[in-house]
Order: structure tokens, then sequence, then C-alpha cells
């Protein structure tokens, strides 16, 4: 019951999160959910084509956006171009940030990508950037701010692994690698941090609709044959999960769950992973295609 002439309190309010990959998609959805509930913004992001990405990658309009969608909430943010493999330029937007607001509270580290190719037909610059961006940057991201956390003695750091960190999955053995990576990376860092109060989790997707996930190769892969289209994903979607009437999932089921991480609800949670993928790792496996 809301007592009158009192504001509500927000999940996050008089926080200050760093956000990774913030420019769209996943990363949007962060932004705006830790927005709504009280917290100014930082976003990272990088704004040029990795050469190994098949699909688009964020522009300078997608972080516009971003930012924009954080101020009409009312509270401040900070985007800063930053690509996540290069440490002295994620230490430097961990310096803006906390000159900017003061302090940083909370990392998302969500900055990731994904290609496709059998692991014997992977190149090494296909190799080099995955692990590069998904698991290598996420250590980074997390060495950026750790310093400021434990003079604080304070933080939340949340990773965006993958149902891949799970299992496998065709054909993107150098994501599965990465994915599979962050989470033993974050087991260790709420190990070694516990002792100064910082807590850290990291969330496995499955299916969601993003730019990364909406583009030809994707449609191509659940079709099941070239030439797929966007319907073909969805419908794929389908049999992707296990809840009734559920298909590729809005980036906001995984922001929600990182603000019950990154919240007080949470404050005796740390060195866990929950996946949310509509019921995906419960379906049992079969071979659709076997060879004879």
């Amino acid at each position: 019951m809301k007592t009158q002439g009192v504001a509500e309190m927000g999940m996050l309010e008089g926080k200050v999160a760093l956000i990774t990959g913030g420019a769209r998609g996943q990363g949007r959805a962060h932004a705006v959910t830790c927005a709504r509930e009280g917290a100014d913004v930082v976003i990272v992001d990088i704004t040029e084509q990795l050469s190994t990405v098949a699909y688009k990658m964020a522009v300078q309009a997608d972080v516009d956006e971003t930012v924009a969608q954080v101020e009409a909430l009312g509270r401040r943010a900070l985007a800063i171009e930053a690509d996540v493999r290069s440490q002295s330029e994620l230490d430097d937007a961990v310096a803006q940030g906390i000159a900017e607001f003061g302090k940083i509270d909370i990392l998302i580290a969500n900055a990731g990508i994904w290609t496709q190719a059998p692991f014997w037909k992977l190149t090494e610059d296909q190799w080099d950037q995955m692990i590069g961006v998904n698991l290598t940057g996420v250590w980074k991201s997390a060495k950026a701010v750790t310093p400021h956390m434990i003079e604080r003695r304070s933080g939340s750091i949340v990773i965006t692994s993958s149902v891949n960190g799970l299992e496998p999955g065709q054909n993107y053995a150098h994501y599965v690698s990465a994915k599979h990576g962050v989470i033993g990376l974050m087991k260790n860092i709420a190990l070694e941090l516990a002792r100064y109060g910082i807590r850290c989790n990291s969330i496995n997707p499955g299916a969601i609709l993003t730019p990364m996930t909406d583009h030809q190769a994707a449609w191509d892969m659940f079709a099941g044959h070239p030439g797929g289209t966007e319907a073909d994903m969805i419908e794929g979607g389908y049999h992707y999960g296990a809840l009734k009437g559920t298909t590729f999932l809005d980036p906001q089921a995984i922001a929600d769950t990182a603000l019950y991480l990154n919240s007080d609800l949470a404050a005796n949670v740390t060195g866990v992973t929950i996946p949310v993928d509509a019921g995906h790792l419960l379906i049992p496996g079969v071979n659709a295609n076997p060879a004879r």
C-alpha cells in the first residue's frame, strides 16, 4: 500500500549501473530497466563492425536511442565508446563513470557476439574475436570495476552467459566455449570477492529476440535450410522451449532477472547461474537428423 504523497522507491534507487553492450537488444533492456528502478546508467558499447560478424552490429543511433529512453525516465545516462577487448578503454570508461556519478554499484557484463561454423572450419579470427568479446571481455569488464567496488566494500556483478553455457550447440563451439567459460569465471569472481561484500552471478538466456538473433543466418538455422525466414525462426522458437505459448522471449525477461540479482532481494545470492529459457533445458533430447 502506497502512502499518499510519498513516491514509491525503485529497486535500484540511487544506484549507478555500468552496462557493456548497452546500445540495443538485451543491453538496452538492462539500461531502461535499471533507469526505471531508480539507477543512473553508464552505457558502454562499440559502434563498429567486427570482421567475423555477419549481422549488422550497433551504430551510434542505437546508443542515442538507449540514452534517450533512459533520460525519458528521469535518470542520467553516460554513453562511452569502448571495446571490451581493451582493458585501457574499460578502465577509462569506469573512471569516467565514477567522475560523472561518483560511484559504480552494478556491472552488467552483457556485451557479446554470435557467429557460426563447424569447429574445424572456424578461422583463428572467428575464434579470437568470439573468445575476446564473450569471455575475455567479461574478465576485463569485471577487472575494471573491481578495485572501486573493493574500496567501497559493496557491489553486484551480473554476467550474461547462455543456455549454451550449460549445453553444446551445433556449429558454434567457440560461442559454447566462451559461455561455459564465463560461468566458471563468475563462480571464481564470486568466491574471491565475497569477503569484500561484492556479489557475482550470471544468467543463461535461451532464445531471445534481439538483433543478434534476428537475421538470415539465424533464420536458416531454425528453418533447417538456407533461405529461411523470420517466420521460420519464430516457429522454430515454439519447439525450443517447454512452456506453453513461448517462442523467442523478449529481452525484458533477462533484464527482469538481472534486476532481481542486482537488488536487495538477492542480497544473499552469489555464485549462481539462472537459466531464463522457457524450460528449454528441461526438454529431453532427440536426434532429429540421425547419421546412418
